[in-house]
């Protein structure tokens, strides 16, 4: 059996990396004109990250509030993403296409309680 290669696929060296960095671009474009969601947690995460500066947290709690900030937003990337390509599948109710769904807004819940988890523990560790 031969296997047909995506077109898209064979750029290497530098070429490769600008066509990655324009698709990344277009996707963070993409999720922010077609996604709430995604508008609300960069949001978040762009206020969380802010106000963190301004917080005297030890360097571990910056870390840990940072990155779980872009946790949120990549997991809802990701969610999107799921979303999207379910959507293109079919707009059909399926018990696979809720549950794929299902799932990614699972991923993003349990991202947004570790984010609360992180800020409660960067707080009650703040420096003296």
């Amino acid at each position: 059996m031969i296997v047909k290669e995506s077109p898209f696929k064979g750029k290497t060296g530098a070429q490769r990396v600008l066509n990655a960095l324009g698709y990344s671009l277009d996707g963070l474009g993409a999720g922010w004109r077609n996604e709430a969601a995604f508008r609300q947690v960069a949001l978040l995460a762009v206020a969380g990250i802010v106000i963190s500066l301004f917080v005297p947290l030890q360097p571990w709690a910056h870390a840990a509030v940072i990155g779980s900030h872009f946790l949120t937003v990549i997991v809802e990337l990701l969610n999107s993403a799921v979303e999207a390509a379910v959507d293109h599948t079919s707009l059909e109710r399926h018990e696979l296409a809720k549950r794929a769904k299902d799932l990614g807004s699972a991923a993003q819940l349990v991202c947004l309680i570790n984010l609360a988890a992180m800020w409660v523990m960067a707080l009650t560790h703040l420096h003296a």
